[in-house]
């Protein structure tokens, strides 16, 4: 059966050797999540091919993630969980990392069991380190510069307590807080 005779719906050899190759290529530089594999594989097969219809698209994608899943390549709860790890280390709130490990389309259930060990008060003290904020701060603390460390707290997630739970720590509570949360 040459390309020519397969049915319009029905995606032809050659373009599942390429969703195969390509998913490999894409695996291979970085973590993905299903929803991320899928996207990109439809994106690039509608650049690659150019009379593909919309039941091949999706059978290409939906072949390159079963591939993936097949070579356990593709974990969404591995994913989260990593991804939650370095977010917290990099001083992200749990609300800031469940909106972005849910735009790249990880489940619900998997991002709250990534969450499940994530420490808010650990990574609200990293991100007032990195900013110079509270225990951290180098300049003399007046009413505007309190305003803007706690706004700054709540627009990065994290709660009006925890926010002021840093704001308000000593240096050497911050530092502990900072060593007890590394494992």
């Amino acid at each position: 059966m040459t390309d020519d005779t397969v049915p319009p719906d029905i995606p032809t050899a050659r373009m599942l050797s390429w969703a195969r190759n390509s998913a490999i290529y894409r695996l291979e530089r970085r973590m993905m999540t299903e929803k991320q594999l899928f996207d990109a594989i439809s994106r690039k097969a509608k650049e690659k091919f150019e009379l593909i219809s919309a039941a091949q698209l999706k059978a290409l994608a939906d072949f390159a993630v079963k591939f993936a899943y097949d070579n356990k390549a593709l974990d969404d709860g591995a994913y989260a969980e990593i991804n939650t790890r370095s977010a917290v280390r990099g001083g992200k709130s749990k609300r800031a990392i469940a909106q972005k490990l849910a735009a790249k389309g990880v489940s619900s259930d998997k991002v709250e069991a990534a969450l499940a060990e994530a420490d808010d008060l650990y990574a609200a003290t990293i991100f007032a380190r990195k900013r110079a904020f509270g225990p951290f701060r180098r300049v003399e603390l007046d009413d505007k510069r309190k305003a803007k460390e706690l706004s700054a707290f709540a627009r990065n997630g994290f709660s009006f307590e925890i926010g002021r739970k840093v704001f308000e720590m000593s240096f050497d509570d911050a530092e502990e807080v900072i060593l007890a949360g590394r494992l």
